[in-house]
């Protein structure tokens, strides 16, 4: 059998490989890291995570060829790959590092963990603990467990020692005997492989039928030939809340389109571009093919702050049908109204001090919109405003000595129980837009930072971020309220 021949290679490899690295060293360096991580904290397992935060998670898989398929891709831009998959909104990205069959190497793994903010499985046969000390040394989050291939001791005892040092494991089965098996060791992802590892035929029912058999508390994977949307939605009809697929996205030569064809459309979300400064900018809005609803001049001191005259010109400049929004922090009630009138500006976002006091005497002054920025530490800064009598609430990362552009992204999952509409800020860039949308589900997103090089907007960043938010909402043209 094909597994077979894998699983012998495979010894091979790593006796070799302990030749050049000896357990011990492997070992200290795995267990330093594990330590140091610890130190910080309770391990995180993003990777899990990441499986749980949508009603549908795709891990990407970057494969350069395979024993059934042969070689799928000649050119193998791997980072690049990778990126990809991370602008097109994977929730995790599969490494194949096994170089025999599949042409991979563990040179891979180290590569895209430099390049991708993403949670990382290393897809390989592992048979030994060395190969689980050298996941962690290369960057991997998560590791492959394959039933087929491990007694009942082995796997409990890899599963055991991955979860030591912070690391998840998929635990790959194909049959309702090895379910139970993987149940047995306490695995808290089990994957369902519908290509039969010894004659490597495919039957995507094979998960759907095994899926009664783990219990939701349980992420469960479907792997392999998974290739439409109807197949996608076969899992979703199951309570499958995750796909693995590489040869489908392999092949496709755009990535973010390919996986919004899987996924389905997002509902549309109102974008604004914010901390408009340069008249460059203005230009570049304007001659944008798909053009944001909102963009903001901030009036707060920062490093993106417009004069009262600034902002006059840029706007005598923009497409009318765009929204002006200005953004104010500890600003009086008075001045905010005076700006509205001699900008003019369309809405008004208020954050800091008072600002729901504000929101409130604004409404009666103002015939415009009015929104109120919440910088978020904890699901009670979301709770305490969620009875706002704000047009829309805004979302930001807390940090200190900031009211917003800061760059980072904090906790999605504490906006799960909010009731109201809401822009999404912070972080937000090309990269995670797309991960963000189908995550959040906000009313729209607010992106400042992201499409920044060195402290500038940079026109192919803001087409490119509004290009990833029309590709997976299926907006085809401009957009304008």
């Amino acid at each position: 059998m094909i597994l077979d021949d894998i699983v012998q290679a495979t010894r091979k490899r790593i006796a070799n490989e302990k030749k050049e690295t000896p357990l011990h060293e492997l070992k200290v360096l795995a267990t330093s890291l594990a330590d140091t991580e610890l130190k910080k904290g309770p391990f995180a397992y993003p990777f899990e995570r990441a499986l749980r935060a949508s009603d549908m998670n795709f891990i990407c898989e970057v494969k350069k060829a395979s024993p059934s398929k042969g070689i799928i891709a000649a050119e193998f831009p791997f980072v690049r790959i990778a990126k990809d998959y991370e602008q097109a909104g994977a929730a995790a990205i599969s490494v194949l590092t096994e170089p025999d069959f599949f042409k991979g190497h563990v040179s891979y793994l180290m590569r895209i963990r430099e390049e991708v903010n993403l949670p990382l499985l290393q897809k390989d046969f592992f048979i030994d603990e060395y190969q689980i000390y050298g996941a962690k040394v290369h960057g991997a989050n998560a590791i492959l467990l394959i039933c087929a291939i491990l007694n009942d001791e082995e796997l409990q005892t890899f599963h055991e020692l991955a979860t030591s040092l912070g690391l998840s494991c998929l635990v790959e089965t194909h049959s309702a005997q090895e379910i139970e098996r993987a149940l047995a060791v306490g695995a808290r992802i089990i994957g369902v492989n519908n290509r039969d590892l010894r004659d490597f035929t495919v039957n995507i029912e094979h998960s759907l039928s095994l899926r009664p058999l783990v219990s939701p508390e349980v992420v469960f994977v479907s792997e392999s030939g998974l290739e439409t949307a109807a197949d996608i939605q076969h899992l979703r009809d199951y309570h499958i809340q995750a796909a693995l697929i590489g040869e489908h996205f392999m092949r496709a030569p755009h990535k973010v389109k390919a996986l919004a064809e899987l996924y389905g459309a997002t509902p549309i979300v109102q974008t604004k571009i914010c901390g408009l400064k340069r008249l460059d900018d203005v230009k570049a809005i304007n001659a944008l093919p798909v053009k944001p609803q909102y963009v903001g001049f901030v009036f707060a001191p920062s490093s993106r702050q417009v004069t009262v005259g600034q902002a006059q010109s840029l706007v005598a400049q923009l497409e009318p049908a765009i929204q002006k929004v200005g953004v104010f922090v500890d600003e009086t009630v008075d001045r905010i109204v005076n700006l509205v009138k001699s900008v003019p500006l369309d809405v008004v976002q208020v954050c800091g001090e008072g600002a729901e006091a504000k929101v409130v005497a604004l409404k009666e002054r103002l015939a415009i919109p009015i929104w109120r920025a919440v910088s978020v530490q904890s699901a009670e800064d979301i709770k305490t405003c969620e009875r706002s009598q704000a047009d829309v609430l805004l979302f930001d990362t807390h940090k200190k000595g900031y009211s917003g552009g800061t760059g980072d992204v904090f906790d999605w999952t504490l906006l799960q129980a909010c009731k109201r509409p809401f822009f999404l800020a912070g972080g937000l860039g090309p990269q995670n837009i797309a991960r963000a949308i189908r995550q959040v589900r906000p009313y729209g997103v607010d992106v400042s930072s992201g499409v920044e090089t060195e402290g500038q907007k940079d026109a192919m960043k803001i087409n490119q971020f509004l290009q990833i938010i029309a590709n997976i909402t299926n907006i085809t043209k401009e957009v304008c309220i």
